[in-house]
């Protein structure tokens, strides 16, 4: 028998800055050293910072400009070490391999709770030092800089942080909101054009569930985008990451603790595809097969009619996706959604397209219907493949 219960209840404010620039670590930009300055009087704020190998690597003097910065700003801040570097891409999130070497040098430099961890590089990196600093005394400050279009316009500038484990995607983790994020345009040359291409995906989906406008705009500069021309991509970006943001901020639910995920359009198939594929398939190449077949399927239900179904594949294909690949006959679609559905919790719960720039949720799938979808999918492939080798042939 109950004897005594106390309902508590409070309500915490999260806040962060999402900024844009250029050549961050350019001395006389003091965006990243003010987000740092102490407001007591003559605290100076101490920063680990981690770089992901990949952007050291294709910048050469990187992380000497990053001391340089140091140095320039010292009266702000100082590095409590010289800067890290740490494995890049899906390597970054291989269990807690990367993570641990972190918790040792937030240990060893004394970086405390009111101090900062500075990640630079693609979303896995993100996610993996994200994962640190959330962990480490509970909290140390995070400023993301994200380094790749998917983790500027997406991956970087939410509350999401973690790593694989034992194959499943994201199996680790925790929510907390970044103290920072500071998205310097100049940073995405290091990524190879594939990288860069990939993020455009996740800009599609957000486009197609929450803004016919922003939608209609990245079909007509669909193959600037296909080129990477700035001022095609940084625009996206700054789009994408606007409306991002406004679903964390007043979806209800930044935490995700409900059953609705509207921003995992696509997403379903999308982890298991890439799970499937080892990682070779990048986050967004995945995400845009997942898009093409959940497109299919409310086409299939009756949501949208073929002439949609035709703009939102010829807007990817254009843009440089292939909408098809070998581990799709690999798929397991009953496990996909049964993983997909324990990750994010409670009842299944996926995004379909009721039309261009308008998701809906549904609580079911027709596994005969989306296999359907998938049949479908693998032969447009093919006659796309075959017009392709026609117009070859005749030029």
């Amino acid at each position: 028998m109950l004897e005594h219960r106390i309902d508590q209840r409070f309500t915490v404010t999260y806040s962060y800055p999402v900024c844009f620039t250029r050549k961050a670590f350019s001395p006389d930009n003091p965006v990243l050293a003010e987000l740092m300055r102490m407001p007591e009087q003559g605290m100076k704020a101490r920063a680990l910072v981690l770089i992901d190998s990949g952007v050291a690597a294709s910048r050469d003097g990187y992380i000497e400009s990053i001391e340089r910065y140091a140095y320039a700003h010292r009266h702000l801040f100082e590095l409590a070490h010289p800067p890290v570097a740490m494995r890049g891409g899906e390597a970054a999130k291989h269990g807690l391999r990367e993570v641990e070497p972190i918790y040792d040098l937030v240990r060893e430099m004394r970086i405390c709770r009111h101090s900062y961890v500075v990640a630079i590089g693609g979303g896995a990196v993100l996610d993996a030092a994200g994962y640190a600093a959330a962990t480490a005394h509970r909290g140390v400050r995070l400023i993301r800089m994200p380094s790749t279009v998917l983790a500027q316009n997406d991956a970087g500038i939410g509350v999401k942080n973690g790593v694989n484990w034992y194959g499943r995607k994201n199996f680790v983790g925790a929510f907390a909101s970044p103290f920072a994020v500071v998205n310097d345009f100049d940073l995405l040359a290091s990524a190879p054009s594939h990288v860069r291409r990939a993020g455009i995906a996740e800009a599609i989906k957000v486009a197609l569930i929450r803004d016919e406008a922003f939608f209609a705009q990245l079909h007509q500069q669909r193959f600037e985008l296909a080129d990477l021309a700035p001022h095609a991509i940084e625009p996206m970006i700054v789009r994408c990451a606007q409306l991002h943001l406004a679903q964390i901020r007043n979806g209800g639910d930044p935490f995700e603790r409900g059953s609705a995920r509207p921003l995992d359009f696509g997403h379903w198939a999308a982890h298991k595809l890439e799970e499937l594929s080892q990682h070779r398939l990048l986050h967004g190449e995945a995400v845009a097969i997942g898009i093409a077949l959940d497109t299919l399927y409310s086409q299939h239900i009756g949501l949208i009619d073929g002439a949609a179904v035709d703009l939102v594949l010829d807007t990817m294909r254009d843009i440089g996706f292939v909408l098809d690949d070998p581990v799709l006959d690999e798929l397991d679609l009953e496990r996909a959604l049964a993983d997909f559905r324990e990750h994010l919790g409670g009842l299944l719960c996926i995004t379909l397209l009721k039309g261009i720039g308008e998701g809906i949720e549904v609580d079911r799938i027709d596994m005969a219907a989306m296999r359907e979808c998938v049949a479908r999918l693998r032969v447009m492939r093919q006659a796309v493949q075959a017009v392709r080798a026609a117009s070859e042939v005749s030029t």
